[in-house]
């Protein structure tokens, strides 16, 4: 059942999150949580000084790292060109994604409500700026387009996940068409973005995040899991003009997102 406009049927449950190689022993798991606490800490201390782009790169990196996990990153994911700036479209697997895209290009994020309330990552996701969008409300969907509009219009940069709900794996969904509208308007160009996770190079779905899922018991599965890590491809970006409609944009971003991966180069985060 469904909430709202924003809401698909999840494809996908909380049983499809597994590890592909034996689980981390207590000791190192609790050390990781120890680890991500104190990355946390630091991160919300720097307040409001959080959404500086440099700063936020920096913690992004440093969360990953503290849960032990490896980023390989295609950066810049802004199109290089100067007026409106980038809707960058991703797939949707885990709370991961957002701190990996951050990682490799801080852009500003659009996520769902529910977030914000999340323990650690809710007041992380505040101070960084992120846009909430309320997924029960029918109504308020021209807003959040035109509010979208306006944020590329101004020149900033907009993440966006349009499959509006998490799969385990990066080739399933569909693509909402509502924020490609935004970017029609503001004559943005659309970045697609493949995010994927293994475990020592195997794939892996144990950072999906699914159905009735908890935020904390997800955080305990990527907290145990050995060898994760998380890649972030690059695609072409999709120039404004290019397309008649949304529709057409939205089906060519999801053929290069949830398609055969893209050429860009990538580089090994540290």
């Amino acid at each position: 059942m469904t909430d709202g406009p924003w809401d698909v049927i999840p494809g996908c449950d909380r049983d499809c999150a597994r590890h592909a190689r034996p689980p981390a022993p207590a000791y190192a798991t609790a050390l990781r949580g120890a680890a991500f606490a104190a990355a946390v800490r630091r991160a919300l201390a720097d307040g409001g000084r959080l959404a500086d782009p440099a700063r936020l790169r920096a913690h992004a990196r440093a969360l990953l790292g503290a849960l032990g996990v490896r980023l390989d990153g295609a950066g810049p994911l802004r199109a290089p060109a100067t007026g409106p700036g980038t809707l960058v479209v991703a797939n949707h697997i885990s709370w991961l994604d957002i701190p990996a895209l951050l990682a490799v290009d801080p852009v500003a994020v659009l996520a769902k409500r529910e977030v914000g309330g999340w323990p650690l990552i809710g007041g992380l996701a505040r101070r960084a700026g992120t846009h909430f969008i309320d997924r029960t409300s029918p109504r308020g969907l021209p807003q959040v387009v035109a509010g979208l509009t306006e944020i590329l219009a101004s020149g900033r940069s907009v993440a966006v996940f349009p499959q509006a709900t998490t799969w385990c794996t990066a080739d399933a969904g569909v693509f909402r068409r509502a924020t490609f509208q935004a970017a029609l308007d503001a004559g943005a160009p659309v970045r697609p973005v493949t995010l994927t996770y293994t475990q020592d190079t195997h794939p892996s779905t144990v950072a999906a995040f699914c159905g009735p899922d908890t935020f904390l018991a997800s955080l305990r599965r990527v907290l145990a899991a050995r060898g994760l890590a998380v890649r972030v491809t690059a695609h072409p970006p999709l120039p404004p003009g290019r397309c008649r409609d949304r529709r057409e944009l939205a089906a060519l971003a999801r053929d290069a997102v949830l398609g055969a991966a893209g050429n860009a180069p990538t580089y090994r985060g540290g």
